[in-house]
């Protein structure tokens, strides 16, 4: 635990003007981030005396090493930057996200030749139209169900689509009115993208002209005595009535607003947000914060806006916020606010009247959210802590281990060994820093030289990068990467856990003591009796089954299991699209590993048989001359080198978007980790 008055700024070096503030732990990793109308004042008041602060900023202050600063020149850029730096560093003391969900949207993709109608969680993407959020995906769909007799929108996804145009058959939707089948010309591009838009118009609440359309033409074709028409016409403003009432009418027909409600306690926060859209809830949204520090109602808001509308921009910010209480300063915001949107937007308290009765409505919302979290969160904080305890006391540990790594290696048979890294701090994971490493040094079923291989590996990534830093003395960005991305193995653990017995613990603390490394436990939790082994020690420790503590080191050990597996299958099925077995006639992926599997490798099963071959389950003998010959044609491909190194070495692309993309950064065999 450090001394804040060993890292406090002299008297004058602090400047008197707007700034963003972060506070660095002894590793330099940012643990929190503040903006200031007054760096100086706003700083001055996390050097008092510990007794005085509020109970989680006495903690932060002590868990810091150091404290930086970077000024702006007005409060809106100290604003944004504050914002962005959030989300590049993730402290673990800023208010965040309690839960991680991602609240589904109903999106049209108007940036298709054919439009689609869809679930969408994520990242928004460029032209696309998105309504909502919704809290459950099953209430879009009702909602579209209803909603496609009438705008008979497409919603099958492209390869359906391409299906279906190349056989010249719709899907079951075109056959029962639900699509109008472009996928077989039954409407041009053009005819299509007009459903589409009537489709965004009305969901974006201009309703009231289009149903007055609808019952004109119904009116129309009763005149006529078209009574079919008439009957269709009248089902379907039954069904956009439906729909309707599935979002209660609860301000005027023009009202766009967001309505944002706190519920508080001295620890944490529930904010509760109704989207408002044509006057009717479009959607509901909330989450639970730490309070980190004493916090004002109004700091709180200013965080919920920075978190709603940090990444929106356009209409989806919308003309009226209305909160619970007004930040502090509000002009900055309101600034910022304007920015998103590109027009004026109102922040204000509603005092009276519909909007006053909506809002006493969300924070019930968010009361009801708060308690049910605390119910819910009480066991859950008191559970981590004594699993932490646990383990600590069982490995005599001097205190609980709040960040653990594990290892586990994973392959078939010796070939495409590979091994994972999972992260756990403070008893959560932590999937960003997830990674996985490829083992070319050798060959066959060596797991303890593989684990050897492996810790030496992350572990001189790190002595690297600290000696490369000056021991974290250099400040700025010692952490980081260019592009602004976490160091790969920046951050040491208190406890290594890998996948084994006695002698993968062995060949773990070796690599450690070779590396000169003696302040990270290490120990070992073997499947079979669920024994945990620790170095040197020929007897292993054998923790109760009712321990909290044993149940945490079997969730990290089944996680680092399930991410290598992960791995090492994408591996193995990338090679077997390249595999001269591809091209045998009616041989698929169940025969081909079976051949693999029986066989141990390609090279073994090119040097067999063909009654060898046929010995395979499933291989006959005609398929068995095949395979044969296929592979007596096929000339093996020359792996790729380091030249630097000559170690045989493999690419491998990402596998996920822009939110946990998978990256390669530094040596092309460790890999950035997320889970596929």
């Amino acid at each position: 635990m450090a001394d804040p008055s060993s890292y406090r700024p002299k008297p004058g070096q602090i400047p008197d003007s707007p700034g963003v503030y972060r506070f660095r732990d002894e590793h330099r990793r940012v643990i929190y981030v503040g903006k200031a109308k007054s760096l100086r004042q706003r700083l001055a008041n996390y050097f008092q005396d510990l007794a005085s602060l509020h109970p989680r900023t006495r903690t932060m202050v002590t868990t810091a090493a150091s404290v930086e600063w970077t000024v702006v020149s007005t409060e809106v850029e100290a604003l944004q930057l504050e914002y962005s730096w959030i989300k590049e560093f993730d402290p673990r003391f800023n208010v965040k996200y309690r839960d991680d969900k991602s609240y589904p949207y109903l999106a049209v993709t108007m940036n298709e030749e054919f439009p689609r109608v869809q679930v969408m969680r994520g990242h928004k993407r460029k032209g696309v139209r998105y309504f909502g959020p919704y809290g459950h995906a099953w209430a879009i769909r009702d909602t579209v169900d209803l909603l496609l007799r009438v705008f008979p929108v497409r919603t099958c996804s492209a390869g359906v689509f391409k299906n279906a145009a190349r056989t010249g058959r719709p899907c079951l939707l075109g056959y029962i009115g639900k699509c109008s089948a472009p996928c077989v010309e039954r409407v041009s591009a053009e005819e299509h993208r007009e459903l589409a838009d009537e489709f965004c118009d009305f969901m974006a609440g201009r309703t009231g002209t289009y149903l007055r359309r609808l019952e004109k033409q119904m009116t129309e074709a009763a005149e006529e005595m078209e009574y079919e028409r008439a009957a269709r016409l009248r089902d379907d403003i039954e069904a956009l009535k439906k729909a309707m009432e599935k979002n209660a009418v609860v301000l005027a027909d023009a009202t766009d607003a967001d309505l944002i409600a706190v519920a508080e306690d001295e620890l944490e926060a529930a904010v509760q947000i109704f989207h408002v859209r044509g006057g009717r809830v479009r959607g509901q949204r909330g989450w639970v914060t730490d309070k980190v520090e004493e916090i004002t109602t109004g700091a709180l808001v200013e965080h919920a806006l920075q978190q709603l509308y940090g990444e929106e921009k356009g209409d989806s910010v919308p003309k009226e916020v209305l909160v619970p209480a007004l930040p502090d300063p509000v002009e900055p915001v309101q600034e910022w606010l304007a920015e998103r949107r590109g027009s004026a937007v109102s922040l204000r308290i509603p005092q009276r009247g519909d909007k006053k009765a909506l809002m006493e409505t969300v924070e019930r919302n968010a009361q009801q959210a708060l308690v049910l979290h605390k119910t819910k969160r009480a066991s859950d904080l008191t559970t981590r802590s004594r699993a932490l305890e646990e383990i600590a006391e069982a490995l005599d540990l001097d205190s609980a281990p709040l960040r653990i790594e594990c290892y586990d290696i994973s392959h078939l048979q010796g070939d495409d060994v590979v091994a994972s890294m999972v992260v756990f701090e403070d008893g959560l994971q932590r999937k960003s820093e997830y990674r996985r490493f490829q083992i070319k040094g050798f060959e066959g079923q060596d797991d303890v030289r593989s684990m050897h291989e492996v810790i030496n590996r992350r572990f001189r990534r790190y002595l690297a990068e600290k000696e490369k830093t000056g021991e974290w003395a250099d400040g700025e960005n010692s952490l980081t990467e260019e592009d602004g991305r976490p160091k790969k193995f920046a951050y040491p653990p208190q406890l290594v856990v890998v996948d084994g017995g006695q002698p993968q613990v062995a060949a773990a603390k070796k690599a450690l003591d070779e590396l000169g490394i003696d302040d990270v436990a290490v120990c070992g939790l073997a499947k079979r009796l669920e024994e945990v082994w620790l170095p040197d020690d020929d007897d292993p420790v054998v923790l109760p089954r009712t321990s909290e503590g044993l149940y945490l080191l079997q969730r990290v050990r089944d996680e680092a299991h399930r991410f290598a597996i992960t791995y090492q299958r994408t591996k193995r099925s990338k090679r077997f699209r390249s595999s001269p077995l591809d091209d045998v006639p009616g041989l698929g992926d169940t025969r081909k590993q079976a051949l693999l599997k029986h066989f141990g490798s390609l090279k073994k099963l090119r040097s067999a048989t063909i009654d060898q071959i046929c010995e395979v389950p499933g291989i006959g003998r005609k398929t068995a001359e095949t395979i044969a010959v296929a592979l007596a044609q096929a000339a093996p491909a020359a792996p790729a080198v380091n030249t630097a190194t000559g170690e045989i070495m493999e690419e491998e692309p990402g596998t996920m978007g822009s939110s946990g993309q998978p990256v390669t950064m530094g040596a092309p065999d460790e890999r950035r980790g997320q889970e596929t």
